[in-house]
Formats: C-alpha cells, structure tokens, sequence
C-alpha cells in the first residue's frame, strides 16, 4: 500500500489520502449562473439531493458555492451567498455528519457563516487577496484552507481558449515556474498570518488566468506544484481548456477529457481532484490506483 499523507481540515479532523488515489472533491454550485451547471442546484432541495448523490458515488469532500467564479462572473454580495449556501451547508451537515464540507468563497462573512453551518474547510480563489479579514478568521477557526493561484479576478477573466495572446507572468515566461513561486510565497504568507501549515492546501488554478497551452503545460508539470510540500487541490472539470482537446464546446460533454487529465494529475501526486461527474471520477480514480497497486 502507497503511503498516507494528510490534511488537516480541523482542529478534530485529518483526511488522508495515499500517492496516486487522490480525494475526490464534488462541486456543488448554488448558483443560477455556473458555467457548467447553472441553475441545476440553484435550490436546497435539489442541492440536497445532489449532496447525497456525490456522497453516495464517493465523493469525500462537498464544496458549495454561491458565487460563481466563471470568467466575467459579477459579484455577489456576501449576504446574497449566505443566503445561498448556509441552510444548504447546515442541511447536509445534519443529514451527512460524517461528510466533509466545504465553502468556496473569498469572503470572511460568507466563510464565518459557513464555518458555523457545518463546514470545516474555506476554498478561497483569491489567496486572501479580496478580504483582509479572511485570513484571521481561517487562523482563529483551525480549519482547512485552500489558497488558489489567479491572475485575473473573474470578472476581468477570459475563457482560456479565448485570449489572443497568452497571459505574461515572468520575463522567461514560464507559468510553471511562476506559479510555484507565487503559491509557495502566498503560503509561506498565510503561515505568517497565522495559519497553520498542515491546515494549507494549494490550488495552482487551472484556467484562472492562463491560456490552453499554459494550462497543458502546468498539468504537464504538475509534480513541481506537489514538490513544495503542501496538499495540492487540482480541478480540470469542464473547463474551457479541454475543449482544445475534446473538441466538446458544452461543458457537460467535456466529462471523458476531464476524467482523463485527472488521472494524469493523480499520477503527479495531487491530494484533491475537484470535479462535477463524481461517479465518473471515482470509477476511474479508483481503477487507477487498484491497477497500479498491482504492479507494484
């Protein structure tokens, strides 16, 4: 058996994964504008019902959202996202003690309520960047904290199939290289804030910024982002960038591309593959990890 490593979502909770059989974390937007699922959870009943469902097909890990991050999202306001996502949070928390929840929100009023609903880890796509009251709450809370890799908000964010020219981050231009540092930086500076370490997970944003080629080539090098050291959280799921590869222009019909960069991202060595199809990314991840148990 490959060994464990772990993630400590809170002060009485630790998940463990093994090398190469990476958590799966369901993507539960309660949201009438997601580019993927827009309005197909947009209410509690049907986003508990849909909790359940992940639960049941493997899901480890349920992240709620109530503000979407899509490129040229508008902002929704922190009382418009509790409202959204808190009775959901405290409904599934109720009916699903055991599982694991999550909040993806770059907003401390929004994360505090959420923290009080049920959940144990905030998923923040800013790093801290939007809410100078965020890190503090992580901080006081001991909960799990996931800092992403962006660099556009999503409001002044293009498809990554759609920039005319690739996005410049460093003078030799390598993402990969400037995505590690920054990430490593942004975590070291969350530790500063208070933070603990085991509690930091780092998410090198696929998509978030970045061109198709861009994004090929941090998969490509994903075991650089894993070899600083933290639980990394990766999500490909439907994103724009596959449809370079699927040639799929729905979202939805972009599941098989996604499974497969998954795959590839597990063999890196991520701790968390976020993703819409959980009964599909479970299948395949756990076939994945029982075929290469096998071999070794």
């Amino acid at each position: 058996m490959k060994a464990e490593s772990n993630w400590r979502v809170a002060r009485e909770r630790t998940l463990h994964w093994a090398d190469g059989a990476p958590l799966l974390m369901a993507i539960l937007n309660v949201t009438p504008d997601s580019f993927s699922d827009g309005g197909s959870h947009n209410d509690p009943e049907r986003a508990c019902a849909f909790a359940a469902e992940c639960i049941a097909h493997g899901a480890e890990i349920l992240d709620v959202g109530g503000e979407s991050t899509r490129p040229g999202a508008v902002l929704v306001s922190s009382d418009e996202q509790i409202a959204r996502t808190q009775s959901v949070l405290a409904r599934i928390a109720r009916a699903h003690p055991a599982a694991t929840l999550s909040i993806d929100t770059t907003r401390a009023a929004v994360a505090r309520a959420a923290l009080d609903a049920g959940a144990t880890i905030v998923n923040d796509v800013s790093a801290g960047d939007d809410d100078a009251d965020l890190w503090p709450l992580v901080a006081a809370r001991g909960c799990g904290y996931v800092l992403m890799h962006r660099a556009r908000k999503p409001s002044e964010d293009s498809y990554s199939d759609q920039y005319a020219q690739e996005p410049k981050y460093a003078e030799n231009d390598d993402v990969v290289e400037h995505v590690c540092a920054w990430l490593r930086d942004r975590a070291q500076a969350a530790e500063r804030a208070g933070i603990a370490r085991a509690s930091i997970a780092i998410d090198p944003g696929l998509g978030f910024g970045k061109s198709v080629a861009q994004n090929f080539m941090l998969m490509a090098r994903l075991q650089e982002v894993v070899a600083l050291g933290y639980p990394v959280v990766v999500s490909a799921s439907r994103k724009s960038f596959l449809k370079a590869a699927s040639g799929e222009s729905r979202p939805v019909a972009r599941d098989s591309a996604s499974i497969a960069a998954a795959l590839e991202m597990a063999r890196a060595g991520v701790a968390v593959v976020r993703a819409h199809d959980v009964a599909g990314h479970h299948g395949a991840l756990r076939r994945q990890a029982k075929n290469a148990e096998k071999t070794t």
